[in-house]
């Protein structure tokens, strides 16, 4: 059975990759928009989810902790839902704004949960970090799109 800090490792992995493959997602639609500005700030967060992904990957391994990244029932049917929410939010900049801001309040609810778990302090000095930039991206996501609403 995996620890408590494995576990928590690879629901939070599964959750970045989520958001790193919606944010470039994401700014390949918000280019070919008339809000192309938008897609350099996806590419960022993006690149910042790659960060949080490497920086766990390697506090887990340096436990000597296995992060099976198959993919959880959770992540799968989030990873569904964002496939749905890409298909209805078609290329319109408000459409792209709202899915990832709906993709954000789960990240920063898969933080909260994170920080609830009976975690080593280690591990849980990272997370709070990266809750906080999490909701920092958050935010800037949802400035984004209050402004073009």
């Amino acid at each position: 059975m995996p620890s408590t800090d494995e576990q928590v490792t690879k629901d939070l992995i599964e959750t970045l990759e989520d958001g790193r493959e919606g944010f470039t997602k994401g700014a390949d639609k918000l280019a070919e928009t008339d809000r192309p500005e938008f897609a350099a700030t996806f590419r960022e967060l993006a690149a910042q989810r790659g960060r949080f992904t490497t920086e766990l990957r390697d506090l887990a391994a340096k436990y000597g902790d296995k992060i099976d990244e198959d993919g959880s029932m959770l992540g799968a049917l989030h990873r569904g839902w964002m496939t749905i929410k890409d298909a209805i939010a078609g290329d319109d900049p408000e459409g792209v704004l709202d899915a990832a801001e709906q993709g954000e309040d789960h990240a920063k609810q898969e933080y909260a949960d994170a920080l609830k778990s009976d975690i080593s302090p280690h591990l849980r000095t990272v997370v709070e970090r990266q809750a906080r930039e999490i909701q920092t991206s958050h935010d800037t996501v949802k400035a984004m799109r209050n402004s073009v609403s």
